[in-house]
């Protein structure tokens, strides 16, 4: 089977501007004083931004309103424009688009559960995985984006949820368009500056923040070699190389014995309980045997699955399994021993479920607001 995965970034269309995301202290002391401001302004700059999710100089206060122009071209260019702002499940999933200084288009969703505020976010423009039943693998990929576009939405979208009363952000995934490995070194630089103390970072617990991967196994192994103790989660999908090497192309290179034992290694170094994503599919990877054979594949590892049921793309000859054969899969996994739950689906209505991002909005021409209420789109991208 031939198939065009995408491992090596594209061409960039143009250069991204700078941000103090992309910088440490000293980097924005360096630039502070190249434009005539002391050094000490770098700290109040990171302390509104990652302490206070405030994204315009014009708006910091303690700033000289003489200079918060210069100082916010220096080092706070808008990053994310907002295309839609759409909103479902009474207010509580709410899905960002944003383009970016070279018209990419990337998504953001923050869903509101009683016990936690998570936002889902984007690590590139597009997908370059090719899994045939996402709608963003099959879109291809764009380009990664950089650190700071990374972190801005975990800004965005903490001010979001703030601004709309859903609460306080308190949890990352990294679920959103592309394969967050294959971005490694700009993940590894926003994984650090999300967990970081304020003002050197958000302050986030690394306990809170999900990083999912198809299973590049080399990757997996870096990502261990950090020291955070983020939650791996390998989207499966299937417990077969046979199959596998259809539904995640990259298996072809990394085998589901390879993708396991890195994930093994993985708890072993982090102590911390891998996730296993499988979207269910009607008829393609829902048998009972499959069951079977995932139950014992997991059986006694530090594991938890996470079955998705699939959300139908448009055109797509994918379909979600019906609900008794789901219940039939937890039920031969839990048999096993294997902890089992099926993930609450959000945001269908405005296409934010898995594997639905981006399809809808790639001819959306110029810049709108098309599906955001009169008055709810800021200068900064959120909402206000």
């Amino acid at each position: 089977m031939s198939v065009a995965l995408t491992l090596t970034e594209p061409r960039p269309r143009k250069a991204a501007p700078r941000h103090l995301a992309d910088l440490d202290l000293a980097g924005c002391q360096s630039v502070l004083s190249e434009i005539g401001q002391p050094p000490f302004r770098a700290k109040q700059l990171r302390n509104q931004y990652f302490g206070r999710h405030v994204g315009d100089a014009n708006l910091m206060t303690d700033l000289p309103a003489a200079a918060r122009e210069a100082i916010g071209e220096a080092l706070l260019p808008r990053l994310l424009d907002p295309v839609r702002l759409d909103d479902c499940d009474n207010g509580e999933t709410v899905k960002a688009v944003w383009r970016l200084h070279d018209g990419a288009l990337v998504e953001s969703v923050i869903m509101a559960y009683p016990d936690r505020i998570t936002a889902c976010v984007s690590s590139q423009a597009g997908c370059g995985m090719a899994c045939p039943f996402c709608a963003t693998g099959q879109g291809g990929l764009t380009r990664n984006l950089t650190t700071a576009e990374i972190v801005d939405q975990v800004v965005n979208c903490a001010r979001i949820a703030a601004e709309r009363g859903l609460g306080r952000l308190s949890n990352i995934v990294f679920m959103g368009m592309g394969e967050p490995l294959a971005n490694w070194a700009r993940l590894k630089a926003a994984l650090r500056l999300i967990t970081d103390p304020v003002p050197d970072g958000l302050g986030m617990s690394a306990r809170h923040v999900t990083v999912s991967t198809v299973g590049l196994v080399p990757a997996i192994g870096r990502l261990a070699a950090e020291g955070l103790p983020v939650t791996l989660a390998v989207s499966l999908h299937a417990p077969d190389d046979e199959l596998r090497d259809e539904l995640v192309p990259i298996n072809t290179r990394w085998k589901v014995a390879e993708v396991l034992d890195a994930a093994w290694e993985y708890a072993s170094v982090t102590k911390r309980r891998v996730s296993i994503e499988y979207a269910m599919i009607r008829d393609v990877n829902d048998q009972p045997w499959r069951a079977d054979l995932l139950g014992e594949l997991l059986a006694g590892k530090l594991v938890h699955v996470n079955l998705i049921p699939l959300n139908p793309t448009p055109g797509s000859r994918w379909d979600a399994s019906p609900k008794a054969v789901e219940a039939e899969f937890v039920r031969r996994l839990r048999a096993a021993g294997v902890s089992t739950t099926v993930r609450d689906t959000r945001g269908q209505e405005i296409d934010g479920a898995c594997g639905q991002l981006a399809a809808s909005v790639r001819e959306a021409g110029s810049p709108s607001t098309a599906g955001a209420k009169p008055g709810e789109l800021s200068s900064t991208g959120a909402a206000s």
